[in-house]
């Protein structure tokens, strides 16, 4: 019988590519421990030294560094990391108090969003000083219409476009910790309707 060698602490969870040349990607022992963090919380879901949510997962970040992991895979990877934290504390959830408070849940978090998104162009989050910078306003409000129309009427928006959307900076732009929160809303909502 053959038995594998015992993972340490050093040992990668997962293989990714590793950046060349200039290029940054994500520091490698940062993303390693964390993946070994979620494995062991999603192993071991009742040990509170290991708790983690999907919401954990969705705030992750990891330091850029030359020859890191290239980002996309690893960004993909806690997408899906993401996913069946989200699908396990549904069941949780529904286990615990029924559907109807899932859904009662989704349906205040889809609101709260939708109340925010409505209103008008320009001023639909607090804006940073003249002389800081913030997300662009008119990238945000394309963003958020869009969002709108999807909870609205169910226009076509995936997870994945969600969680990947980015915003170039501008003086006087949106607050970006606001835009990040709904944006992190707006994935809970979509993951508890899946």
């Amino acid at each position: 019988m053959t038995s594998s060698p015992p993972e340490s602490s050093e040992t990668p969870v997962a293989s990714f590519p590793e950046t060349s040349g200039r290029t940054k990607g994500y520091e490698k022992r940062a993303v390693d421990a964390f993946l070994r963090r979620a494995k062991a919380a999603f192993d071991e879901p009742d040990d509170s030294d290991t708790t983690l949510t999907a919401a954990d997962v969705r705030r992750v970040a990891f330091p850029l560094v030359r020859h890191g992991y290239v980002i996309a895979p690893v960004d993909a990877a806690l997408g899906r990391i993401e996913d069946a934290f989200a699908v396990r504390e549904r069941q949780a959830v529904v286990t615990r108090s029924g559907p109807q408070e899932w859904v009662g849940r989704t349906k205040e978090t889809a609101q709260v969003v939708l109340d925010r998104l409505s209103r008008p162009r320009g001023q639909r989050f607090d804006r940073v000083s003249v002389l800081r910078y913030g997300y662009r306003i008119d990238e945000v409000d394309l963003v958020s219409d869009k969002i709108a129309r999807y909870l609205e009427a169910g226009e076509a928006v995936t997870v994945e476009q969600v969680r990947a959307v980015a915003f170039r900076m501008q003086r006087g732009g949106y607050r970006e910790t606001q835009v990040d929160a709904v944006l992190d809303a707006v994935v809970e909502v979509m993951l508890a309707v899946v």
